[in-house]
Formats: structure tokens, sequence, C-alpha cells
């Protein structure tokens, strides 16, 4: 029998999310598709000055309460063009070189035009055994455009600085659950903060909500700080995915289909105790599935989030993933559903007796 889909989501809009452009620094194409979504939805959409989007849905003079989701993936700058025409590049954000040969990538000019190029590889015939067990270095890698030589890449329009960013298709997979998409780190989550706005649109709610797809997380969580300041939240939720160790090659608790996952620390942050104890509840109650994620390496956008002004109150909801920082990574629609329930509940029962209660703990 074949599998039912989990729960309602837009496809729509996951997919444009996943299949734009849009490395640190250049997430112009992707906030565009945000602003899309969010305009039927919002009373008012702004930015900061870095590019992170901005979009409020007003309360009754209610606690901010700030949704975020990084928009930016991991990809490369073309370093060098050399004189037979291939193009070295420069990794932005976390890659693992294993993961990249034989891969195809598009460069984006200045003005917007995409070229299709791939990731040159050995044969195996024949490599010595200490370089077929070397670790690859991304910044060792080229790409191939398939040109005679250097003046052919420039007469493309293609500049050192230009994005490169890999070719992924969305797919939804043989069991529809599954999705399959590349930037779900960490646009699956921006995503998910305007179905929160969607969730919640006919909702006379006391709290004013912003949705917000942040910038730069993947070279140092710049926009969080950046929107923080600029939204000044009472509390804050960062969504980012995590790791899921459910396949041969990565086992540990954290797998797909499994719910709502609440992250109690990482590098950088340790959660908000009584947001954590407030989000067990609405997950208890709505009847959703609770797991929890601890990270002693790496960090989300709570991380400078917490730290603005005098502190927010403020924690990270995780999203499993398979296969992040490659070209194609798998996700589950209940995970990605309960999560936005979990986030849109809260959303309604936020006012300011509940800010207060939550203030108290350190107090």
């Amino acid at each position: 029998m074949a599998k039912e889909p989990y729960g309602n989501i837009n496809l729509d809009l996951i997919r444009e999310m996943s299949e734009a452009h849009g490395i640190s620094g250049c997430e112009k194409e992707v906030s565009r598709v945000m602003k899309k979504y969010m305009a039927p939805i919002c009373d008012e959409i702004t930015y900061d000055h870095l590019g992170s989007i901005i979009g409020l849905k007003k309360g009754h003079l209610g606690p901010k309460i700030m949704i975020a989701g990084h928009m930016d993936e991991v990809g490369f700058l073309v370093r060098d063009i050399d004189e037979n025409g291939f193009i070295h590049m420069l990794p932005v954000g976390g890659w693992w070189g294993h993961v990249l040969p034989a891969q195809t990538l598009y460069v984006t000019t200045a003005t917007g035009k995409r070229y299709h190029g791939v990731v040159g590889s050995s044969a195996p015939h024949g490599l010595p055994k200490e370089v077929k067990e070397k670790v690859m270095k991304p910044i060792d890698l080229f790409l191939d455009l398939g040109v005679d030589n250097r003046q052919e890449v420039l007469d493309l329009g293609i500049q050192i600085g230009d994005m490169i960013t890999p070719d992924t298709q969305f797919e939804v997979m043989n069991n529809p659950n599954y999705l399959m998409g590349k930037a779900w780190d960490d646009r699956l989550c921006a995503a998910a903060a305007i179905e929160v706005l969607e969730r919640i649109q006919n909702d006379d709610i006391t709290a004013d909500v912003y949705a917000v797809g942040t910038v730069q997380e993947e070279v140092g969580l710049r926009g969080a700080r950046t929107a923080a300041n600029l939204i000044h939240p009472d509390i804050a939720i960062a969504l980012d995915v995590t790791t899921a160790m459910d396949t041969p090659a990565d086992q540990g608790t954290i797998q797909l289909g499994k719910g709502v996952v609440l992250s109690i620390m990482d590098a950088g942050i340790i959660g908000h105790k009584a947001l954590l104890k407030e989000m067990e509840a609405i997950c208890h109650d709505l009847n959703l599935d609770i797991n929890y994620d601890m990270m002693t390496v790496g960090g989300t956008d709570a991380d400078n989030i917490h730290k603005a002004y005098d502190g927010i109150i403020c924690m990270t909801l995780s999203i499993p993933t398979r296969y992040m920082h490659s070209h194609r990574l798998i996700i589950h629609r209940k995970d990605y559903v309960q999560t936005v329930e979990a986030i849109a509940e809260l959303c309604r029962r936020l006012d300011w007796d509940k800010y207060r209660a939550l203030d108290q703990q350190f107090r």
C-alpha cells in the first residue's frame, strides 16, 4: 500500500526555496522567494542592512517573537580562472571534499546568467593507495565548464568572486514523506517560518510575530545579530537543521520522521530553560513527538540572537536531515509539520503574562 504524506505543507514554497541559489552574502534570490510568499499574509515586510528579510504579523500590543531560519546555503566563489579555463573555487561554508568530485555546479554571473560545470575528478585506475585514501581539500578542487581557455570563460561574463552553487532539483521520494533537495540547511527552516505565519494568519493573537530569513549564517551567524538588533524581540526561536543519525554511515538517536527536536544546547547557546519547558508542554498538549538534541560543535542563529541587547529568551528547534552540506539532502514531512505546529501554538499562547512567567526563570 502506498504511503500517505503526513500533514499539510506548501510543497511549492519548499521547492522554490530549495532550488533558489544563494550562498552567504548572495541571498537576494532567496529573499525574493520569501517575499513572494510572505507578502499576502504579513502586515509589514522590512530588511536589515545585510539583507535579512523580516515579515511581521501584528498582534495586539503583545510581546515580540522572532522566528528565524537562515537563507544562505554552502557553496563557493570563483577564486581564479586558469589559462585552460578551469575555475578554482573558494569554499563558502563547510564542505567535505569527498562529496564534490564529478558533481555538477552552477556559476552565476553578476548579471544573473547561470553556467553549468562539473567538478573535476580522477579515474581510479592506477591511483596510488595513498592518494585514494587521502582526504580531499575542497579548495584544491576545480570546476570544468567545458571550454578551451580562460578567455572563453571571461567572454561568458564570469568574473572572480561570482557565486557557485549545487545543481539539484527538488524531488519527492518513493515514500512521499521523504523530500530531497539542496539547501535544506537552512531553506527548509526559512520556509517553516513562513508556514507558521500561514497557520496563524486568521488567529486573533496578542504577540507580534516576526518571520525572519537571515543572511550569512554559514560564515558567522551575521544576519541573526543585525536582524535581532532591528527587531529587539522579547522571545526568539531559531530554526535550523540537525544531523540525522539513522543511516548505515551514522548511528544515533536523532532520526527522520520522529517529530519535534528541541535543542538543549550547542557550542554557542544553552537554550532558555523556561522556554524549553514551555515547548515541551505545547508538544504534549498537541500530541506531538518530542526529541532532544545536544551538540558540542557547531551552532545556529540562536547563538547570536540570545546575546542581543540585555539578553533574549531564546532556543533552537531543529529538523533532522541526512547528508548535510552536500548536493542532496533528505528530510521527512512529519518533522517539518510538527515543528511548524509547535511554533504556531507558541505564537498563539504568547502574551505578556506568559512572557513574564518565562522571564522569572532567573529571578
